[in-house]
């Protein structure tokens, strides 16, 4: 394994599948994620404006550059539904090599045909 402290995963919740693609799309064309997993299913229990709320909600797990970490959290922003949108930050410490080189390669601008396949491309 490779030291891997410049990636993070950003983890955002959207109010639906239709959302949470639009943003993953969205995020993906920009570059500014590598991957995005989709997590539907997630029942959230929270306070908001001083009641307790439940709703269902898909988490995106998103996966980048400590580098696009503003500019993600900047369009996330922009693009959300919601007033307070989810955003939070994971520090990544290690990975496989090869898949770190795909997420470095997939976040930079332009991509160039000499980029390597997907890590979840078939062999």
């Amino acid at each position: 394994m490779k030291s891997a402290r410049r990636f993070a995963l950003a983890l955002v919740t959207a109010p639906s599948v239709t959302v949470a693609r639009r943003l993953a799309r969205a995020l993906l064309r920009e570059r500014l994620i590598a991957c995005a997993n989709l997590v539907p299913g997630l029942e959230s229990h929270y306070w908001w404006q001083g009641r307790m709320e439940r709703g269902s909600e898909v988490l995106l797990i998103l996966k980048t550059t400590r580098a696009r970490l503003v500019a993600l959290e900047k369009r996330v922003l922009e693009l959300h539904p919601y007033e307070t949108p989810e955003f939070l930050v994971l520090s990544i410490l290690s990975g496989n090599e090869p898949y770190l080189r795909w997420l470095t390669e997939s976040t930079s601008s332009p991509r160039s045909k000499t980029a390597r396949r997907s890590p979840l491309t078939a062999k």
